[in-house]
């Protein structure tokens, strides 16, 4: 056999070598990425107004503050204190994420002067009134889910990868996620939580990205539409502020009762 007709035959071959890439093996190599280009920030400090809106279209308007901080080999620390109104001012949420196991919360609510922990069976539970869970508030992390690739779509000037997300952990509300990542840069533009009958529960969009120190991109606006009970809540996010000196001393059950 010449060498041409050689080359030939090996062509032939070369489907047979290359093994395809699964759906679910690209679901989760989509979410790697993600994960690791909102890497190495440190900490976060910001302001944020959110706004309730219930089934008639009245508003209720409320202020915060919020802190993260990057924990390495582990998920992030979080904590949101509430400024306003009067009657929610210095209730705090403190969040603890994992990658594996269970996340952990406690709320401190001033009017009783006690911590609360937030149990495992109840993070699918709605935070301070808003259409956001307690699980909604903790940090994205790999292991939390199982994936699969369903498909390109137009989103906005920009393509997206949609994906679903399953999660592993059998206390959550949600069946499944479909999640829409933009493929220039990896952000959420948009997700879809379904309830534990895998009927569509909410959506949770998010607008008006920024970026921060040349790499960190932050949506400045989400809203969550839940679509059972024609109830809403917006984020709205201002003074967005990378590597403040946070350290995990800021972040533990004493902070709760510190948070003013």
């Amino acid at each position: 056999m010449n060498k041409r007709m050689l080359w030939i035959a090996l062509l032939s071959l070369l489907p047979l070598l290359v093994q395809a890439e699964t759906a679910e093996e690209k679901g989760l190599a989509i979410a790697k990425e993600a994960k690791a280009r909102d890497t190495g920030w440190k900490d976060m400090q910001a302001s944020m107004k959110m706004v309730l809106k219930n089934a008639q279209g009245e508003e209720s308007v409320r202020t915060l503050r919020i802190k993260a901080l990057e924990v390495e080999g582990d998920g992030d620390k979080g904590l949101t204190i509430f400024d306003q109104p009067r009657d929610v001012k210095g209730t705090a949420l403190l969040s603890f994420s994992h990658p594996v196991g269970d996340d952990e919360q406690w709320l401190y609510l001033p009017a009783l002067k006690r911590v609360k922990r937030i149990s495992s069976r109840n993070k699918s539970g709605p935070f301070m009134g808003s259409e956001f869970a307690y699980e909604d508030l903790t940090s994205f992390e790999v292991p939390k889910y199982r994936y699969k690739y369903l498909r390109d779509e137009p989103c906005g000037e920009d393509t997206c990868f949609v994906v679903e997300q399953v999660p592993t952990d059998k206390n959550s509300g949600y069946t499944r996620r479909i999640v829409w990542i933009d493929q220039s840069h990896y952000r959420l533009h948009k997700v879809e939580f379904y309830d534990r009958k895998n009927s569509l529960l909410k959506t949770l969009t998010f607008s008006n990205y920024q970026q921060y120190l040349g790499k960190f991109w932050r949506a400045h606006r989400m809203e969550m539409v839940n679509h059972q009970n024609g109830k809403s809540t917006v984020l709205e996010w201002s003074d967005i502020r990378f590597d403040t000196g946070l350290s995990d001393k800021d972040f533990n059950k004493n902070s709760l009762k510190r948070a003013r």
